[in-house]
Formats: structure tokens, C-alpha cells, sequence
């Protein structure tokens, strides 16, 4: 969880204490989500790096796009289609919230009107593929692009995970944005 991140969520409970009392109430509920389900994945993810499930990625993703949405109001929506089928699917912590960070970061927050963050897994060629896909300015376009830094740590863990056997792309999202595309082995983690 990036210290911005969180000083401005707590910035935003603050407010909505004072001006919109049930909301604040809410927002404190997803912060705590996200704090209960990304600690013990953070943890691992500096220990060994090793991947857990879906299901784990998804309980971290679910409450700090639930925030995001509080903060940027009608400027955001979100979209999640992740079967139950694939929650067992082995995924690299902390991999998914990389790159909505840098949906919104780049995309979506410097876009006046905002969009659509969605996100998606499916089973393509046999490998497990997960999209975040965006409708904000695309890739390089905004004043806050960034140094490509997150992006080539993704990749990097997935060489280190995968030896060559994942990837990630990124793609034009028509008729705006960007989509980042995770292709990984599919492997289940045998955890019921």
C-alpha cells in the first residue's frame, strides 16, 4: 500500500466524518479490508515472492478500487470479472494492484471526466490471462507518465517466477486507454 495511497484515504475519512458521515463509515470499512487482506500478502511477497492465488489478489483489489471510487466519485467505475473457476489459479501477490495503480495513476485520475477500470481473467491457449483495462488518456499520454520503473518489475518478477513462460503485455484500449495483460501459466495452488 503506497503511504500517498493511504494518507490520502485517511485525508478523505476525515472530510466525509464531518460532511457525508455513513460514506466515511464505509471508506473506514474498505480501508480495513484492504489493510487485513494486503498485509499478510506484502509480507510474503518480501519474504520469497512466491505466488499465492487469485482469490488473495482479488481480496486486496476489491476494497482499494471500493476506495478509489469514494475518491473520485462519478469520475470512476469499475468493472470485475473474475470467474470463481480461476480463484484457485496460482498469481503473484501484489502483481494486480501494480498495474491499477498505474491505471489510475496515469489513465484514469488526470483524465477530467474519468472512465472505466475493469478487470478481467479468463483462460486463452491454456494460460491464465488477466487484463486491466482502462479508458483514461493511454499509455505515455498524461503529464504524470511515469518512468516505466512499475511496469519493468512486473516484468522482471514474472522472469523470475516464470523463467519466460509469462508475460505481460500492454495494449491500446479502443477506442480509449490502455490494457495491461498478464499471460501466466495456468497452475491451481491445491488450497481448497
Amino acid at each position: 500500500v503506497e503511504p500517498h495511497f493511504l494518507f490520502n484515504t485517511l485525508a478523505s475519512i476525515d472530510h466525509l466524518i464531518e460532511t457525508d458521515p455513513p460514506r466515511a463509515s464505509q471508506m473506514q470499512k474498505n480501508l480495513i479490508a484492504l489493510l487485513r487482506a494486503s498485509m499478510p500478502t506484502m509480507r510474503e511477497a518480501n519474504s520469497n515472492g512466491a505466488p499465492r492465488d487469485l482469490a488473495r489478489e482479488m481480496a486486496v483489489i476489491r476494497p482499494y478500487l471500493e476506495i478509489l471510487k469514494v475518491r473520485m466519485e462519478e469520475r470512476l467505475t469499475t468493472r470485475i470479472e473474475v470467474p470463481d473457476g480461476l480463484l484457485s489459479a496460482e498469481f503473484p501477490p501484489m502483481m494486480i494492484q501494480s498495474l491499477v495503480e498505474n491505471a489510475i495513476k496515469h489513465g484514469l485520475e488526470p483524465k477530467p471526466e474519468g472512465g472505466e477500470l475493469a478487470i478481467k481473467a479468463e483462460i486463452v491457449h491454456g494460460k491464465l490471462n488477466v487484463t486491466v483495462a482502462d479508458t483514461g488518456l493511454g499509455f505515455g499520454r498524461a503529464a504524470t507518465a511515469g518512468t516505466g520503473v512499475g511496469l519493468a518489475n512486473v516484468r522482471e518478477r514474472l522472469l523470475a517466477l516464470y523463467d519466460g513462460r509469462a508475460r505481460l503485455d500492454l495494449l491500446d484500449n479502443h477506442p480509449c486507454g490502455l490494457r495491461a495483460r498478464l499471460r501466466l501459466p495456468l497452475v491451481g495452488t491445491g488450497d481448497p
